[in-house]
């Protein structure tokens, strides 16, 4: 038993550091691509359509399971149907070409982030030890799966209980799963690797409040609303978009030639990220670090460019995560309250905006909270942070259905035995259909 405890704790250590050379990756990446775009400002319009062809293309044809966030995939993972086929969605393989084409994205300048992708790639690493972890340890696959999904976002957010809020509210779905010591304590190491490489620093710097008073109530709320709103229609955006049920034209072309929708996203992608000065180009990092430091130039459609940018981006099949542009788009969203209501401390509704933009995308408010929480300096926001994060979410939940439950029922029709019911089920259908025409 204790052996296979000391197991696990190797393991996430092991997917700590793994999500750390990621993060290093992708950044290196992403500095390459800006360099690349100011040297030669129309290279991306050839470039990045290629680079997005290409991505879909290898993603379809070697590692299927590889394509999107990764963190619908984890959850598939997790539901009893997927019992044996596993592999199909979390697996050593499917991180690495993760990992690889996530970079490849990021490289290209895509709208994507790296955080819904770290949960896939250390879920894979944790669910490799499956084969060698002692019977008698009693520990279960299940276990290993949330431990690494959830071990994904602490080390790549640098927030360990944003980890442990994660895996409670989007992995764990049975109350009687959620008070494994074993498996928190995994998640939590898993975090302190990235801590100890990067330093105890925030993922988006430090937020500095000022004194609050009443006179942020009204922006609060305005932020609060408008971020349940957007967030609402992004989700529900994505959802209908990759669920592929319409049979509008664009639906059509990507069941049909994927490789050729997925350049055409780029190319999109590419006249709105020149439009803006580069500023939608990648994850959005940059952007609102400058916001917050009141540095770099402001771009007034930033937000909408930004929304275009990384739906198309996720619509196109790439692998990416979409954590890092919500709370840029939510940034973003925050300060052009401030200036629309002349507030004098816009960082505050700067984080406002990121905590409740990614609480309405994603319907997981605490986890959102805790993820921003962690970046602001000083106890006084925290109240105003948890409410604007569980109106948003509240918001969202009239306009879309949770954007990554969605997602994992979609996975889940990658099931052999599912395929062939649905297929069943279709053919059904159509006989029914054509002995009501007789």
């Amino acid at each position: 038993m204790w052996l296979g405890r000391a197991l696990v704790l190797v393991y996430a250590a092991v997917a700590g550091l793994t999500i750390v050379a990621f993060t290093w990756l992708g950044e290196y990446a992403l500095q390459n691509f800006h360099l690349f775009q100011t040297a030669y400002w129309w290279a991306p319009l050839i470039w990045t359509p290629l680079s997005t062809a290409a991505i879909v293309w290898i993603t379809r044809r070697f590692v299927p399971g590889a394509g999107g966030s990764g963190i619908p995939q984890v959850m598939a993972a997790l539901e009893p149907e997927a019992h044996g086929s596993v592999s199909l969605f979390v697996s050593l393989k499917l991180s690495f070409g993760k990992m690889l084409l996530t970079v490849w994205g990021l490289l290209a300048g895509l709208s994507l982030g790296r955080e819904g992708p770290s949960v896939q790639i250390a879920a894979g690493v944790m669910h490799n030890l499956r084969r060698w972890i002692p019977k008698q340890a009693q520990i279960s696959e299940h276990g290993l799966l949330v431990a690494g999904g959830a071990a994904g976002i602490a080390a790549a957010f640098n927030t360990p209980l944003g980890g442990v809020m994660f895996a409670i509210e989007e992995l764990s779905k049975n109350p009687e799963k959620r008070s494994n010591g074993l498996v928190l304590a995994a998640i939590v190491l898993s975090g302190l690797m990235a801590v100890s490489v990067y330093g105890n620093t925030s993922y988006f710097g430090v937020i500095r409040i000022e004194n609050l008073s009443t006179a942020l109530l009204f922006p609060a709320l305005l932020v609060s609303i408008s971020s349940g709103v957007l967030g609402g229609l992004f989700s529900r955006l994505l959802v209908v978009s990759l669920a592929g049920n319409s049979n509008d034209w664009f639906t059509r072309l990507r069941a049909r030639a994927p490789v050729v929708f997925a350049a055409a996203c780029g190319l999109l992608i590419v006249v709105m990220g020149l439009s803006s000065s580069g500023a939608t180009f990648g994850s959005g990092y940059a952007h609102t670090r400058a916001l917050l430091e009141n540095q770099g130039e402001d771009f007034y459609l930033y937000v909408p460019f930004k929304f275009i940018a990384t739906w198309l981006t996720t619509w196109s099949g790439v692998p990416g995560g979409i954590f890092a542009p919500s709370l840029a788009i939510g940034g973003a969203l925050g300060r052009d309250v401030g200036q629309l209501t002349s507030y004098v401390n816009t960082p505050t509704l700067i984080a406002l905006g990121m905590a409740g933009f990614l609480a309405a995308v994603t319907q997981a408010p605490l986890t959102a909270f805790i993820i921003v929480m962690e970046m602001v300096d000083g106890h006084a926001l925290v109240l105003s942070l948890m409410t604007c994060a569980l109106v948003s979410s509240g918001i969202s939940r009239l306009i879309s259905a949770p954007l990554y439950a969605s997602l994992a029922q979609l996975q889940l029709l990658r099931l052999p035995v599912l395929t062939q019911e649905k297929k069943g089920a279709s053919k059904g259908s159509q006989n029914s259909t054509h002995s009501a025409h007789s």
